[in-house]
């Protein structure tokens, strides 16, 4: 199962910073997302373009979590050469993150 099979995103940007949402569709879907979605696996899974930090913010009354990390869009939108300089897709690429099966 994939992440977008029981969840949604949002995608937002600030200078060389991306921060992505995670929001469960359903609120008894939170608790999988945050046992598989750590700080480090996001930083794995985005390794090719995160060369900073990955911070997660915890919104367990929203069944959310919030992703920062830092140096993610080459330098930021004025800065970067990307295609997608805002990041937007980032959000699809976690979307599409192979959850674990649930134990």
């Amino acid at each position: 199962m994939k992440v977008r099979d029981i969840a949604h995103s949002r995608t937002g940007d600030k200078g060389n910073i991306s921060n992505i949402s995670i929001i469960a569709f359903d609120p008894k879907d939170y608790e999988r997302l945050a046992k598989a979605l750590t700080p480090q696996i996001v930083r794995r899974h985005f390794a090719w373009v995160v060369k900073g930090e990955v911070e997660r913010y915890e919104l367990p009354q929203l069944g959310a979590l919030n992703f920062v990390m830092t140096q993610a869009l080459g330098g930021g939108v004025t800065r970067s050469l990307a295609l997608d300089p805002h990041g937007k897709c980032l959000s699809s690429y976690l979307l599409e993150f192979e959850l674990p099966d649930e134990q």
